[in-house]
């Protein structure tokens, strides 16, 4: 029996670990790790740089592009995890809209421990510790229902491990 593709968002705030937890899960289950981050328009990048929010206008064709990666993959049967901060509700609906089924790992942490991340990252060349505060506001965290919860506190292994296992429980239910 051929194993059918997965689909994963790794979501979550700057500094929450998406690109380091998502490369681990890809790694796991031997899928392809795509950073949502590499994307963006230049306008976008350009942006954030000058420490500017997005609005929703600046995410509309990013999230355009990273729901036609998901269908790309899925038509030619390989697994995709995206790192995608998927900050508001309807961001993981045009996502989740491009794929049968998508599976989501949502990392989250208290701001203090996000700040010191953020403020230890010098290579992050847009997403310093003055967005923080503007994702934050934005975020609607997702239900239990829609993302499995990573806390950052634990280590990437350990947040992986356990989404695995959630992955394996989720497909063995009829």
């Amino acid at each position: 029996m051929i194993a059918k593709a997965k689909s994963i968002l790794v979501m979550g705030v700057s500094g929450s670990g998406k690109s380091h937890v998502g490369r681990q899960v890809a790694a796991a289950m031997d899928a392809t790790f795509l950073d949502g981050d590499d994307y963006h328009s230049p306008g976008s990048i350009a942006k954030m740089s000058r420490g500017q929010p997005l609005n929703d206008g600046d995410r509309e064709a990013w999230l355009a592009t990273l729901a036609d990666l998901y269908r790309e993959y899925q038509a030619q049967g390989i697994s995709l995890v995206i790192g995608c901060s998927a900050l508001k509700h309807r961001y993981r609906d045009q996502l989740r809209a491009a794929t049968p089924h998508l599976d989501i790992l949502y990392l989250h942490g208290d701001r203090s421990v996000l700040m010191d991340r953020l403020e230890r990252r010098s290579e992050h060349f847009f997403a310093g510790a003055h967005m923080l505060d503007s994702q934050l506001a934005t975020l609607e965290v997702p239900s239990r229902d829609e993302a499995f919860r990573g806390d950052i506190r634990d280590t990437p292994r350990e947040i992986v491990n356990a989404f695995l296992d959630h992955l394996d429980m989720a497909s063995s239910r009829p």
